[in-house]
């Protein structure tokens, strides 16, 4: 896949998404999230991938924020619709996305760059890496669910620190209050991540999509957590998977899960 504004590979069933500008410490604007969009559908939709590692290109950000100058004169029905399409499209898609999906932030994440790692499903930060939700400094708060997702994280009295003064956490504070699960050296944090990719990619990967979906279910409203856990619990024992972990186990073997 050829992108302009981010790059894309796959090694070892794992797909591999760099926001690649730079030049504007990777920050998104309206062509970059429609890329993603676009490969965040690929990846849920393919056989062929397992996961998908989030991270941006070079050394200085993840993603600095939003590119303000295209929203900058926007009315409050173009601001919603901004964020709504941005929301379904990308954000709650990365979100539901049904193989496990890490951001390695190696860098800033600020704004809408925070907001893109909180909607992936496990966050390991570089250790010189700065996080923050900064959109009260300019009149604004966060539009990519920000609000939500960082409340569910941190629980609410840290994200409404966070949200009503603006400022930066260090990537080590970060990982007191759980918002990233590891902090490593810069040069390890592809690697981390990959340990972590590498893991689940050797699970049952119908199993992975019940678990995702049944933990996003604990955080929903409009449905019973408990309910959708039993329903994908049930689903698992008409799998071939299934049958083949359980023969595994029994046989003392390694399993080799088909997806099926």
């Amino acid at each position: 896949m050829e992108y302009t504004h981010i790059l894309s590979r796959i090694k070892d069933q794992i797909l591999y998404v760099t926001i690649n500008r730079e030049h504007k410490l990777n920050a998104l604007n309206k062509e970059t999230l429609a890329e993603l969009a676009d490969v965040i559908a690929f990846a849920s939709k393919s056989d062929q991938i397992r996961g998908m590692l989030l991270t941006g290109a070079g050394d200085k950000a993840f993603v600095a924020g939003a590119d303000i100058s295209e929203f900058s004169d926007y009315s409050s029905a173009e601001g919603e619709a901004l964020a709504r399409n941005g929301q379904k499209t990308v954000f709650d898609a990365i979100e539901k996305c049904s193989k496990p999906v890490i951001a390695a932030i190696n860098g800033f994440a600020l704004g809408g760059g925070l907001e893109l790692a909180l909607a992936c499903h496990m966050r390991i930060a570089s250790e010189h890496a700065k996080m923050g939700l900064p959109e009260v400094t300019l009149g604004l708060i966060p539009g990519y669910g920000g609000t939500q997702r960082l409340t569910r994280i941190v629980g609410k009295g840290k994200a409404m620190e966070m949200i009503t003064t603006g400022d930066m956490i260090t990537a080590v504070q970060a990982e007191k209050i759980g918002l990233v699960n590891y902090v490593v050296a810069a040069d390890e944090l592809i690697k981390k991540a990959d340990e972590i990719l590498d893991k689940i990619r050797q699970r049952a990967p119908l199993a992975i999509a019940g678990a995702i979906k049944a933990v996003n279910s604990s955080l929903s409203d409009h449905v019973n957590g408990f309910d959708v856990e039993i329903e994908e619990f049930g689903k698992c024992f008409s799998t071939s998977d299934f049958k083949e972990g359980v023969a595994a186990f029994l046989e003392k073997r390694r399993p080799s899960f088909s997806g099926k």
